[in-house]
């Protein structure tokens, strides 16, 4: 599939203003919008310096200090101060990376960070003329439910961030003049991850130190759809494409507001995880009982802390016999939201027939995994393990080679 060079019918690039530029879907965005010079400029915004953001070598010359500003777009004067270019112009694609996507906390954090900056940033580019305002939300926004949701089903957020952000939606909506596209996603994977992926990764790590059998709770049937970074950044550049060049194929009965999962073909579930992480690390895995599984329900919170208190004291030792003191954003803690009985199951049907899109990376692989972990190696994150093991084993070595090239 050939890469987007322009919007169809414009004579010049579109400029590009990326909130949260610095975040891990961000700084890959911004990644794919310089290679493949789809912009005739790029700003990233972002509360933290790119100097705290673990950024990987590659994105050096994307994330530069001539892009970056600092600023809190939650803050009516940072915003305007924002989306005035100095020749008094604004910005034509403003993507929404931002928002606090920590699992678990308070709701006054969400409140701030998350849904104020959203209505505040996205006020002011109704008001410049911004024509095309992509929001990045979140598939935990439908019912949990084993079959795929659609756009259209029925919305009841399980986790509290997914709660925050259908409201920013829902506001999002009513903001006159906003050129506005709504984009839920999967769980996002890829290199140097750090959300659910990057856990399970470090908590195999440890169980194949401790050589003991890993156990996931509920079924191998729990649904935890995926999709990979590097689409993600692509779906989101066509996103705005597509809006900007028209719309078509979109239908006004489809809602007033474009709405679209973005999902691999997977249908990826804990089973699928189950099967590549045994291969990888070498170690059994398996599934608790159904009392097990029970009584962890009934208290998750206590089963949550004994599972910490058990793996964090021997990551930490993983890291100290390697010789790591700057571990990076990645470790095995568990979240109590990151291990509900609740299904993350998506149809990416709408987005692919409507707009046209198609994925490069179709489902999450033993060999994409094992790519995250070699990335994780090459900023020294990661505890390798002995040689000779699965994580180390010919398609390893393989994927490391073509990572170095």
């Amino acid at each position: 599939m050939a890469e987007v060079t322009a919007p169809a019918g414009t004579e010049t690039k579109p400029s590009v203003l990326i909130i949260g530029g610095l975040g891990f879907i961000g700084r890959f965005l911004a990644k794919y919008i310089h290679t493949n010079n789809l912009a005739s400029e790029i700003r990233i915004v972002d509360k933290q310096l790119p100097q705290l953001a673990w950024l990987a070598p590659e994105f050096t010359d994307v994330c530069t200090l001539e892009r970056f500003q600092q600023g809190d777009l939650s803050r009516e004067h940072t915003c305007e101060r924002v989306f005035t270019r100095p020749d008094g112009s604004t910005w034509d694609y403003v993507f929404n990376c931002g928002g606090d996507t920590r699992y678990s906390q308070d709701d006054e954090i969400y409140k701030q960070r998350s849904l104020k900056l959203s209505v505040t940033a996205a006020k002011e580019a109704a008001r410049k003329g911004v024509k095309c305002w992509v929001e990045i939300s979140t598939g935990a926004v439908y019912k949990s439910d084993r079959e795929p949701s659609k756009e259209t089903d029925k919305l009841k957020p399980w986790l509290k961030l997914a709660k925050y952000k259908l409201q920013a939606e829902e506001e999002l909506k009513q903001i006159e003049g906003l050129n506005l596209v709504i984009v839920r996603l999967a769980n996002v994977y890829g290199e140097y991850c750090s959300k659910v992926i990057a856990t399970i990764l470090c908590m195999a790590r440890v169980y194949a130190y401790q050589k003991e059998e890993m156990k996931w709770l509920w079924t191998k049937d729990l649904r935890t759809h995926t999709v990979h970074v590097t689409d993600v950044a692509r779906a989101l550049w066509h996103a705005a494409d597509w809006h900007t060049s028209g719309k078509k194929n979109w239908d006004e009965s489809m809602g007033s507001t474009p709405i679209f999962n973005i999902v691999d073909h997977g249908d990826t579930s804990q089973g699928t995880l189950q099967k590549h992480i045994s291969n990888i690390f070498g170690i059994k895995t398996g599934f608790h009982g159904t009392i097990v599984s029970s009584f962890a329900k009934l208290n998750l919170g206590s089963a949550v802390d004994e599972e910490n208190d058990e793996i964090l004291q021997p990551w930490g030792d993983l890291l100290n016999e390697a010789g790591i003191t700057r571990p990076g954003p990645i470790n095995p803690y568990l979240d109590n939201e990151l291990v509900k009985d609740d299904d993350l199951s998506l149809d990416g049907t709408r987005f692919e027939k409507v707009t046209g899109f198609g994925y490069r990376v179709p489902e999450i692989t033993e060999e994409g995994l094992r790519e995250v972990i070699v990335s994780y190696r090459r900023l020294n994150w990661w505890p390798p393990m002995e040689l000779g093991s699965g994580e180390n084993g010919e398609n390893g070595q393989a994927t490391a080679e073509a990572a170095s090239r």
